[in-house]
C-alpha cells in the first residue's frame, strides 16, 4: 500500500506538471485558434481548475474515507486519475467537435483536481496510521518525496519528446 501511495502521489504531480509545461501546446488544440494568446490563457485556466478543487477533493474523499475506509477511497482516486489522465489524451480537438472540447478538457481536469486531492490527504493518512511507531516520520516522509521526483519525470519526458520529435 505504501508503493500505491507514493506512485499516486508521484503520478499526480507528474501530471499536473506535464499539463503546466505543454499549456502552450494544449491552448491551439482545445480552444479557438483566433488569438493564440487567449488559447494559452484559457489552457492555462484550465490548469488552474484542477488546483482549485483539491481542497474539495481532499474534503469529500477524506469524509468518504472516515465511513468506508482509506484503502477502497484511495484506490478509487488512483483510478479516477488515471481514467481522466488518460481520457485528456483522447480528447477531440477544438477544430473537430468545436466548443465541446474545451468543456470535456475542463471536466477532465476538475476530475483530476478531485482525485489528486483526495489521494493526497488520504495516501498520508493511511501511510501514517499504518506506519508503526518506530520511524513513522521516516516511513511517511517517502510520500513527499513523489511530488518532487513526479516533477523530475515530467521534466525529462517533455525535454526528451522536444528533442524527438516535430
Amino acid at each position: 500500500m505504501a508503493i500505491a501511495a507514493c506512485f499516486g502521489t508521484f503520478l499526480e504531480w507528474y501530471d499536473f506538471l506535464t499539463f503546466a509545461s505543454l499549456a502552450v501546446v494544449l491552448g491551439p488544440l482545445f480552444f479557438p485558434a483566433s488569438d493564440p494568446n487567449v488559447g494559452l490563457l484559457a489552457s492555462l485556466a484550465t490548469f488552474g481548475v484542477g488546483m482549485v478543487v483539491r481542497p474539495i477533493g481532499a474534503a469529500l474523499f477524506g469524509s468518504i474515507g472516515d465511513r468506508i475506509g482509506r484503502k477502497p477511497v484511495f484506490m478509487i482516486t488512483i483510478v479516477l486519475m488515471g481514467l481522466a489522465t488518460v481520457c485528456v489524451g483522447l480528447l477531440p480537438t477544438y477544430s473537430q467537435i468545436g466548443i465541446v472540447a474545451p468543456i470535456l478538457l475542463v471536466s477532465m481536469r476538475l476530475l483530476q483536481g478531485l482525485s489528486a486531492g483526495g489521494e493526497i490527504g488520504g495516501g498520508a493518512v493511511y501511510l501514517t496510521e499504518h506506519a508503526g511507531a518506530e520511524h513513522r516520520g521516516l516511513k511517511t516522509s517517502f510520500l513527499q518525496l513523489m511530488g518532487p521526483l513526479g516533477i523530475l519525470f515530467s521534466t525529462m519526458q517533455i525535454a526528451l519528446l522536444q528533442h524527438w520529435l516535430s
